[in-house]
């Protein structure tokens, strides 16, 4: 079994690559050129913009859906769909269809400075360095709501976050009266467990009566002691051309802000800090724990179970680091925020917006997203 668990990461890759290679090798040179990035590289200037990433209605960079023809939209989703396990690739592009329902909700305004503000055509996919060969090489899919990121080094998958996963609307009705929840799982186990808690235990695990407005992380590279929510206004590529849309949007996330009720000593209570927050599951019964597992799969299972951290997790002992930590009411429909902190791991999740209708799930490798520590052990190994 451990055999098997090893080997899997070069497999992942291997599959990567040929889908990577065969996208790219299906593109005409000024779509090359756009959908192609610098080689990974520790510290290195050339590869700032694959640190960039984005799950806002912005440019993420990149090759849009749109820019490519049908047959070159199937090899990009191939490529996606690598990265991916089966349900996770069924919730993403359940995500990307949701663009079309919230154009209907919005009432098909021009929003953005795009012609369709709402668009399940424009997502980003880019591929750094050259797929399969000796150097460092990744690719990264995004756009509203989603946001993959992945790094292969030495022929095997080295990193899968940050790993972005958002739902607006989070709720949506269906015919014969079922409604759609592509991300209800993350949200009702974690309601489930903070409920189920003693009072004595859930008071430690509540860190706040009131919900910030987005993930505290944000869309930063990388994540520091002391990280406090970003406003919503800026968590985009840049200001808007247009300066009536960039005020507009401004007003929005000011708005938003106020409603929340966090003050400023809100924010320092919920902000990220090494020592995580709130209760360690060491605490917790052997049902609460078995939800948290569960919990947990909603986030490590996004990637191919070889590449997954997830069964690190059946150890007690790992299990035991796991803190979860809520801000908020503990009932359906109010606004709410979660994480999930221990030794490389930060999940998060929100779900204030929109009336409580527009949900942000993110799962991140503190010490190591985007790869960081294996390029920098590579880059010692091969060019000291």
């Amino acid at each position: 079994m451990e055999q098997a668990v090893t080997e899997a990461p070069r497999e992942v890759a291997d599959r990567m690559a040929e889908a990577a290679g065969a996208w790219l090798a299906c593109l005409e040179a000024e779509q090359r050129q756009v959908a192609s990035g610098a080689t990974p590289g520790a510290d290195d200037p050339s590869d700032a913009e694959r640190l960039r990433w984005f799950y806002t209605p912005t440019d993420h960079g990149g090759l849009t859906l749109h820019q490519q023809r049908p047959a070159q939209q199937r090899l990009a989703m191939r490529l996606v769909a690598t990265g991916l396990s089966t349900a996770a690739y069924v919730t993403a592009a359940t995500v990307m269809g949701l663009e079309n329902v919230l154009d209907h909700v919005e009432g098909f305004t021009v929003t953005f400075g795009r012609e369709r503000g709402r668009d399940p055509g424009m997502y980003y996919l880019r591929v750094f360095g050259e797929p399969g060969g000796a150097a460092p090489w990744g690719w990264r899919f995004g756009g509203h709501h989603v946001s993959l990121n992945n790094l292969v080094v030495d022929g095997r998958v080295a990193a899968t976050t940050p790993c972005f996963l958002g739902a607006d609307p989070a709720t949506a009705p269906l015919l014969g009266g079922t409604v759609l929840r592509p991300l209800a799982a993350p949200e009702d186990l974690a309601r489930e467990i903070v409920r189920s808690l003693p009072p004595e235990l859930a008071q430690r695990a509540v860190l706040l009566p009131h919900a910030p407005t987005d993930i505290v992380g944000g869309n930063r590279s990388r994540l520091a002691d002391g990280d406090e929510a970003i406003p919503l206004v800026g968590v985009w590529r840049g200001p808007f051309p247009d300066p009536g849309e960039q005020d507009a949007l401004k007003a929005g996330s000011d708005r938003a802000e106020a409603a929340t009720g966090v003050d400023r000593d809100g924010h320092r209570a919920l902000a990220l800090t090494g020592t995580p927050k709130g209760l360690p599951a060491a605490e917790l019964d052997a049902g609460q724990r078995e939800l948290l597992l569960q919990l947990l799969a909603t986030y490590l299972g996004r990637v191919p179970d070889g590449v997954s951290p997830l069964h690190h997790y059946h150890d007690p002992a790992a299990l035991d680091a796991v803190h979860l930590a809520w801000a908020g009411s503990t009932a359906a429909g109010e606004p709410h925020y979660y994480r999930l902190q221990g030794p490389r791991l930060l999940a998060e999740w929100d779900n204030t917006q929109r009336q409580v209708n527009h949900a942000h799930s993110v799962w991140r490798d503190p010490e190591s997203d985007f790869g960081f520590d294996v390029l920098a052990a590579h880059r010692a190994a091969h060019h000291s």
